[in-house]
């Protein structure tokens, strides 16, 4: 069994409204020296094979189809 760690987050130059938020509130509690916050989504697979090759193959095909939308969004991928 491998386990793949999915992180998706926007790119550079796309606006974070979300990020904004949380900048924001960190500012209202006194954080102190935040400079930026960008928020994303970590998704974790579970997947019924051995196959590293295969497992990344199919991970990426996933991330291109429905996990990641690839207009806005950068991904990277962890098998572990």
């Amino acid at each position: 069994m491998i386990t793949a760690i999915v992180n998706v987050s926007l790119k550079a130059g796309v606006l974070d409204s979300q990020g904004k938020a949380v900048h924001h509130a960190l500012d209202s509690l006194h954080f102190n020296g935040v400079e930026d916050v960008r928020v994303g989504k970590q998704i974790v697979l579970k997947l019924n094979t051995d196959d590293k090759t295969q497992a990344m193959q199919d991970v990426e095909k996933m991330c291109e189809e429905i996990l990641a939308n690839t207009v806005i969004e950068d991904y990277s991928i962890e098998l572990v």
